[in-house]
């Protein structure tokens, strides 16, 4: 029993849920905690499911717990890479195993790398790029379909100011948030008048884990932009995706620094993030 079934009585037996990649840490994390506490304030059933993706399966199950006292939502929980070839596959598989479809998904799995392109890990760029493009896109052309055919739900997808800009010492990193930024923005468009909403949430810098595991909380960049909190972030965002915007670029500062990224020439925008984008001398 697939999420895109043609079966009617099938579909209307399975119970509508809220998929959050990326659950176990950072945005993803309180993205969670926010859409359940609304959920917990509906009176209709929806968002009354929710599924948690992570790669920690001890967080995800903690977290789960916490959501299920606090609002009373029914948490699953699905540790898992996805990364790892067949991993949308097997999250469709399990929303249809327990019954539930996904009304609306939340991409925020991602991670970054810091270093020159051709010196970094080649196969840790490729793993970026299959979080942080192919399952966010495979995840998503799974799922639309069934919203579309529903004329409710949506995607919020997590992007990045990253996004506004080439970025040496993150070259691929920045090079995915772009195609989330480019890729949201399209869909958007192709979705209007369906009851459908389609949201790229565009953060600066956010006080998580995030930059110590790309091992670029030493940057200039990352010591001289303020920080923004996770939390703050997400009711942005969450807010943002139910108001049916296309684009959340959370905070005043973060939103003039996007608008000025678009004027300003790429050669001097990479010269600047050149400097901006290394670790400070000792």
């Amino acid at each position: 029993m697939a999420e895109g079934t043609n079966n009617p009585v099938a579909r209307n037996l399975m119970k509508p849920a809220i998929v959050v990649t990326g659950a176990s840490s950072g945005i993803g994390l309180a993205l969670a905690r926010v859409a359940a506490q609304e959920a917990s304030q509906e009176a209709s059933q929806e968002g009354s499911t929710m599924v948690l993706l992570g790669r920690s399966q001890q967080i995800l199950s903690d977290l789960a717990v916490e959501l299920s006292r606090s609002s009373g939502l029914k948490a699953h929980v699905l540790a898992i890479d996805l990364a790892a070839p067949g991993a949308p596959q097997q999250v469709e598989s399990e929303l249809a195993q327990r019954e539930i479809y996904c009304d609306v998904l939340v991409n925020c799995a991602g991670f970054g790398v810091f270093g020159p392109a051709a010196e970094v890990d080649r196969e840790e760029q490729l793993s970026l790029i299959g979080v942080n493009v192919r399952a966010l896109t495979d995840l998503t052309l799974r799922f639309l379909p069934g919203m579309i055919a529903r004329r409710r739900g949506g995607i919020l997808n997590t992007g990045s100011i990253a996004g506004y800009v080439p970025g040496p010492n993150m070259a691929v990193y920045h090079a995915s948030k772009a195609y989330v930024r480019s890729f949201t923005a399209a869909l958007a468009a192709e979705v209007a008048g369906t009851g459908v909403t389609v949201t790229c949430l565009s953060p600066g810098i956010v006080r998580t884990e995030f930059f110590q595991r790309a091992s670029a909380d030493q940057t200039w960049l990352v010591k001289l932009l303020p920080r923004a909190n996770a939390h703050d972030v997400a009711e942005a965002g969450w807010r943002g995706f139910r108001a049916g915007k296309r684009l959340v670029i959370p905070g005043l500062a973060n939103r003039i620094v996007a608008a000025a990224l678009t004027l300003v020439p790429d050669a001097v925008l990479l010269r600047l993030i050149s400097a901006l984008q290394r670790r400070p001398r000792n």
